[in-house]
């Protein structure tokens, strides 16, 4: 078994790894950014060293940082967690070269599944049924419309080396493909390195279904069972569940018999993950995950493995510890993952600093997060705050589970899905096991699952301010939360003694709403693309600019119809929530 185990990634996959080196009595090594110094993963490992600045090309994403920090600190293994260097071939080769193990697959397989193209051609050879489409990238646009004939509309570019929905975009018709040829390519180069892109049939409303497999050095693969990761926003999972809600037990074994012969195909060993499309009673192979998912947590609490355990031992040279036959499907889990983002903002990120914050608890309640009280979620990485996993003896069990969990999660000083995950879970969809993706691109919906605002009355000229606060009353016995508004007083209306209070000052439009002519960031982030001029004519819904933040694109649409008077934004400019984008009159 190994000395050190140095963890090359933040948060809370970090944390998780920590904890099974921790049980299996191996020391760990963590590493941070200088904005990390003392974030949750640092302290809960028992080494920790700087590897450079907030930029992640600078800190987490630099092979040769992390193998230098390898040598400093005597780890003999690295575990890469998901994102990051994870899927980075010549990251697993580089720490080869310098007799270190990684742990995970070997730099062939990420290799063969980290491109597209090349695992849509090897699963086809080895019979394995994959979506219609390209096995090859388009070298231009004339090309990707060949494709796209060939295929069917309606179909998906996307970019070679993408995942994790990056470099993913739908053209429903011949009109669209251009766009969503260009996105995906640019999302891909900017992501990946990688601009080349290829075109599939998009299947409308297909379930997201993935096969969770572990192999040893010595050919033993087996798989634990399926999970549903239908419910997506910009193709990225926000809520799973295991097992599949729509899987029996004839599909289990037919796609686990998938998963497991594509496995095989590219020589895999550790931890993976087979994604795959279920639409009726076709399955279609989609992707190869070369490493531990974020959503592991659901297999382990249906099937008692503990996989990042497994990752380990395997890395090590030991056999798997369980086979196929003894794997057990028990219950139901439900992960929601817990991101500060807005969805009744289309699901803008929000990142802030976190005032407050509890954690649920109860039985079958799992918290896998990297926060705590006090912690700063930053736009220079992804919005997660944490994962919230549950499991009961069945789905309607486990939802309710879920429900009460997230009554209890509190997190004060930013917002996040919770609101969301509240109100998706109590849908007549979600009961019926739909995919949902009719609520997820609904805006009107999605607005619905803000959280209740609650104003002070405005001072009149001549009048005390007036603030409301939130009380605890015990009457003959029993509780009441009481809101009082009343006259400011303390130590703010004690500083000007004797001074007139001011009238408050309203807000014309309510930070760019429809009343309002100035249209205002609702998020922190950076231009990354203008789509009109001042002067423009616009129709509501219009897309105005591309805001980067968090590792994501949001578009950012006119709130009316108008011509736009005034741009004060260019490409590059770093914006904060509430900056003026444009005037629209």
């Amino acid at each position: 078994m190994f000395s050190k185990i140095l963890i090359a990634n933040r948060g809370e996959i970090a944390i998780r790894v920590a904890r099974a080196c921790k049980e299996m009595d191996i020391p760990s090594v963590a590493v941070y950014s200088e904005i990390d110094r003392d974030a949750p993963h640092v302290h809960a490992c028992d080494e920790a060293f700087l590897i450079g600045p907030a930029t992640p090309a600078e800190s987490y994403l630099s092979i040769e940082k992390i193998v230098g920090a390898c040598r400093d600190s005597g780890a003999d293994a690295v575990h890469p967690g998901y994102g990051c260097l994870a899927e980075n071939a010549d990251f697993a080769r580089a720490l080869d070269e310098a007799g270190i193990t990684f742990i995970g697959p070997p730099a062939s397989a990420i290799d063969a599944m980290g491109s597209k193209t090349q695992a849509r051609e090897i699963m086809e050879k080895a019979g394995v049924p994959i979506v219609p489409g390209a096995t090859v990238p388009a070298k231009d646009l004339a090309e990707a419309r060949a494709q796209a004939d060939a295929a069917g509309y309606p179909v998906a570019c996307k970019a070679v080396g993408g995942g994790g929905g990056k470099g993913f975009r739908v053209a429903l018709t011949p009109d669209d493909l251009e766009e969503a040829f260009e996105g995906s390519g640019r999302e891909g180069m900017k992501f990946f390195s990688d601009d080349r892109v290829y075109v599939e049939r998009y299947l409308e409303d297909p379930r997201h279904v993935e096969v969770q497999v572990l192999a040893d050095k010595q050919g033993n693969v087996i798989h634990l069972g399926e999970r549903d990761c239908s419910i997506q926003r910009r193709h990225q999972k926000v809520i799973e569940e295991a097992p599949g809600p729509h899987v029996d037990e004839e599909m289990r074994e037919r796609i686990g018999k998938i998963a497991t012969d594509a496995a095989r195909a590219v020589g895999y060993f550790s931890a993976g993950t087979i994604e795959g499309m279920q639409h009726g009673d076709e399955y279609f192979f989609l992707e190869m995950n070369t490493r531990v998912q974020v959503e592991h947590c659901v297999t382990e609490m249906i099937t008692g493995v503990d996989i990042v355990r497994e990752q380990i031992k395997i890395a090590a040279g030991e056999e798997l510890s369980l086979k196929q036959e003894d794997v057990r499907i028990d219950g139901w889990a439900i992960e929601c993952r817990i991101n500060a983002e807005k969805a009744d903002k289309n699901f803008s990120p929000a990142p802030g600093k976190i005032t407050s914050y509890k954690e649920p608890s109860g039985p079958g309640v799992r918290i896998d997060t990297g926060v705590v009280n006090g912690s700063e979620v930053t736009p220079m990485y992804d919005p997660m705050i944490g994962k919230l996993i549950v499991w009961d003896n069945d789905r309607e069990a486990a939802t309710k589970r879920m429900l009460r969990a997230l009554e209890e999660y509190e997190i004060g000083g930013l917002s996040t899905l919770i609101p969301f995950h509240k109100a998706i879970l109590r849908t007549e969809q979600w009961e019926k096991g739909e995919t949902c993706r009719d609520l997820m691109e609904d805006r009107k919906w999605l607005k619905t699952t803000a959280p209740p605002k609650v104003e002070a009355p405005v001072a009149e000229e001549g009048e005390a301010e007036k603030v409301a606060r939130d009380y605890l009353v015990e009457v003959s016995g029993k509780r009441f939360d009481v809101k009082v508004i009343g006259e400011a007083t303390g130590v703010a209306a004690a500083a000007a003694p004797g001074a007139k209070p001011k009238k408050r000052e309203k807000k014309a439009g309510g930070g760019g709403g429809s009343s309002s002519e100035v249209l205002e960031s609702p998020l922190q982030g950076s231009i990354f693309k203008l789509n009109v001029e001042e002067g423009s004519e616009v129709e509501e819904g219009d897309l105005i600019c591309v805001i980067e933040a968090m590792k994501m694109e949001n578009e950012i649409t006119a709130h009316r119809k108008g011509k736009v008077t005034v741009l004060p934004i260019k490409v590059g400019d770093a914006v904060a929530s509430g900056d003026p984008l444009a005037t629209i009159k």
